[in-house]
Formats: structure tokens, C-alpha cells, sequence
């Protein structure tokens, strides 16, 4: 593979994570942090240094720019985006480290602290063997996610500009922010983008396509209790913290993310506030299944209904608001958008991994908005912690695979 096809790959990638663009679930602006607006102004500039037109950051902090046809017939549309904000875990000062032809052993993050980066504790890693890995230092994120994604897609539109003999037709792409705290795709402007389907370039490894994801909701919980004394509690303390213990107690023991794969889903415990008084419990649930789904939230109002009339007072009430749904509802009668990628990554000799996404993607959102938008790997791995690490063989195929599926498109009658 030649390592320097994009130039400026690896120095951008670089560059990109060292800006600190966390998104702030707190924070109900948009963006929820000016880290984002500012990074999405530099884009700004990077897009129309690289040559793309009509480039500019809409009133929701979307950079959009546009690649004009070089063909003279009608073709689809493409779009590609991803995101430009990283998830709540220490993004100040990321320092990446680069090893050469990894050995295939422990990788050492940070010695002073002694992080490890653990072949037994995370096998993926001897999938990288004799490849250019790029770790953190142990101490923040690396933001490969999805900042991988956001240089893939603008060293594909270098790559096309800088090889006009590339035959493509128009191609849109955006970068937004807030995807990390679920926020940013509902403020996605689909006709203001223009295109006729696009990719969200915001997966894991290399060969991953995925056209479902799970639908999903959050589910909390207020528990209302009474503090008294408790030399004198006898017939009238209610604890709030024991009534918490009894809904968590009622929700299926295996059913939860730790014990779960594939299409089943599950019922996630995120967070708990307890005392005497109040209690609150936050629950995400999760199903790729929309009838199972629905069951879901119905059980977790079962669940507050049944506390109450146990108690005889209106001691728990229960908020249930759906997040996105599974995008495969959307795709399925639109799969020639997930075909065009699985020939793109067969003709890059890549095997494509055709599997449901647990979890979901901007394009979850953005499908259900008239959109076909499937998700193709950026090729980051262990992502929103310390132990994130990408290879830059794999940024070089993801480029490669934007690039084919718009010359693919170009070639369509």
C-alpha cells in the first residue's frame, strides 16, 4: 500500500485531534460548544484551499460544500458526512503516538502511569500487525471518531480535484456537530443538502457497512420519597434510594448491554441520583426490532405503574422520549445505496462486514428524513476512551472507498 496516495492524510488527522471539540450534553446551543463552531470555520477554509465550491457553515454549525460534476450526464447525487464533535472524555491536549510497523505486542501508552495498551485485554489489536497505528498517550481519547471520517471524506474530495480524469458526478459533504450527545442530526437540513443519498463515514474497522441500527429511547425514572428521622422512620419514612433498588430489580438481569450481541437488545442502567428523598434513574433502551421496541417502553411504564399501586401512592413517574429508529426501515427499500458500497470495497479487494450497528449514526436520523444514509467504517477501534487507536492503512482504504463509490456512480446509466 502506498502511505503517501493522500499526501496529507496523516499530517490533517493529526492536526484534527489536537483541536478539542468535545460536545456538551448539558448545553442546550447550538453547537453545544463554540470548540465545534470553531473548528467547523477551519474546515471552512481547508475545503476551499483543497478547491470544493459553495462551501460555508449553515445557522445549525453544518459545514457544507459541494464537488461539481466533471461529466456531462445526469447522475445521482452523493453526499458524505460525518461528525466533528468527540464524546465526553478527556480531549484536552491529545497527544497521538505513532508506531511504525507494529510488532503485534503490548503497546505502552503511557509509562509514567503505566497504561497499557493490552493484546490479551483487546485481540483486535493483532489484526494491525506490520501497520501504522496511531494510539493516544493514555490520557485522553484519540478522536478518530469520528475525525477520521471527517479527513477521509476531505482528502477524497483533494484526491478527485487534484485526478479530474476521475469521471464523477455532483458530490455533497457535510461535517455537524452533536452527534455524540444525540443532538446534531436533528438539525440536519436534507434539501438544503441536496443530495439523492449519502454515506456517514463514522464506523469501526475496515469492511464495516451498515444499513440498521437499533432503535432506541430513554427511559427516567423520579422517585418521590419521605425523610424523616429515622429513631422515629416507623409507618412513615418511604426511602426513595430502596424504591430505586426495586425497579432496577425489575428489569430482566440479562438483558443488558454486557450480555447481549447481534440483534438482541437490551435495557441499559446509565446513571442513578439517589437518596432518602428523591432518586432519579436514567435507562436507555435499545431493539434493531420495532415491535420489541415498543414492548420495551411499554415494560418500563409497567414497571412505574406496578411500584405505585404496590405503594398505593403515586410515588414514581416515568418520562419515555424515542432518540431514533432503526434506519434498515428506510434502507431496505433502498438498497442500491448499500450495494454501490459493497461493490466499491469488493473492488478494493476490501470484504465488507454487512452487519446491524448496536448503537446508531447521524444517517439513523437523517434516513428517516428522506435521506437513504447508510454508515461505512472510518476505521477507528476501542473509540470514547484512552485505549482508541486507529491505522492509517485503514484512513487510506476508507478514502479509497469514497472514491470508488463516486466513480461508480458516474458510471451508472
Amino acid at each position: 500500500m502506498d502511505l503517501n496516495k493522500y499526501e496529507t492524510l496523516k499530517e490533517r488527522f493529526l492536526k484534527y485531534v489536537k483541536i478539542e471539540t468535545r460536545s456538551d450534553e448539558k448545553n442546550e446551543s447550538i453547537p453545544s460548544t463554540l470548540t465545534q463552531l470553531e473548528f467547523a470555520k477551519m474546515i471552512v477554509k481547508e475545503l476551499e484551499e483543497i478547491g470544493m465550491e459553495d462551501v460555508y457553515v449553515n445557522e445549525n454549525c453544518f459545514v457544507n460544500a459541494t464537488l461539481k460534476s466533471n461529466i456531462d450526464k445526469d447522475v445521482k447525487i452523493i453526499g458524505f458526512i460525518a461528525h466533528m464533535d468527540t464524546a465526553d472524555f478527556n480531549a484536552v491536549n491529545v497527544n497521538p503516538q505513532i508506531l511504525e510497523n507494529y510488532d503485534g505486542k503490548d503497546i505502552v501508552l503511557n509509562k509514567e502511569q503505566n497504561i497499557m495498551l493490552s493484546v490479551e485485554e483487546f485481540p483486535n489489536l493483532k489484526n494491525y500487525v506490520g501497520k501504522t497505528v496511531i494510539t493516544t498517550d493514555g490520557t485522553t481519547l484519540l478522536g478518530a471518531d469520528d475525525k477520521a471520517g471527517v479527513v477521509e471524506i476531505i482528502e477524497a474530495m483533494k484526491y478527485l480535484i487534484n485526478h479530474p480524469e476521475i469521471k464523477h458526478g455532483t458530490v455533497k459533504v457535510a461535517f455537524g456537530p452533536d452527534e455524540e450527545i444525540g443532538r446534531g442530526a436533528d438539525n440536519f437540513n436534507v434539501e438544503e443538502f441536496g443530495a439523492d443519498f449519502a454515506y456517514t463515514m463514522d464506523g469501526g474497522p475496515v469492511g464495516e457497512l451498515e444499513y440498521e441500527s437499533f432503535n432506541a429511547a430513554g427511559a427516567v425514572f423520579k422517585i418521590k420519597g419521605k425523610s424523616v428521622h429515622p429513631g422515629t422512620a416507623k409507618g412513615k419514612m418511604i426511602n426513595a434510594s430502596l424504591i430505586a433498588t426495586e425497579i432496577i430489580n425489575s428489569f430482566p438481569a440479562d438483558e443488558v448491554p454486557e450480555k447481549t450481541e447481534g440483534y438482541e437488545g437490551f435495557y441499559f442502567l446509565e446513571k442513578i441520583n439517589a437518596n432518602c428523598e428523591d432518586a432519579k434513574l436514567s435507562y436507555i433502551l435499545r431493539d434493531h426490532d420495532r415491535q420489541k421496541f415498543e414492548e420495551k417502553k411499554k415494560f418500563a411504564e409497567n414497571v412505574a405503574n406496578k411500584i405505585n399501586e404496590k405503594y398505593k401512592k403515586e410515588l414514581v413517574t416515568v418520562e419515555i422520549k424515542d432518540q431514533y429508529y432503526n434506519m434498515g426501515e428506510i434502507i431496505k427499500n433502498h438498497m442500491e445505496v448499500v450495494e454501490i458500497a459493497k461493490k466499491a470495497m469488493e473492488n478494493l479487494e476490501i470484504k465488507p462486514i454487512i452487519k446491524p450497528i448496536r448503537g446508531g449514526t447521524d444517517g439513523s436520523k437523517i434516513s428517516f428524513m428522506g435521506l437513504p444514509t447508510p454508515n461505512i467504517f472510518a476505521g477507528g477501534e476501542n473509540f470514547h476512551g484512552k485505549y482508541e487507536f486507529v491505522a492509517l492503512e485503514s484512513m487510506i482504504l476508507a478514502t479509497d472507498v469514497i472514491v470508488e463509490i463516486v466513480r461508480l456512480n458516474a458510471e451508472e446509466k
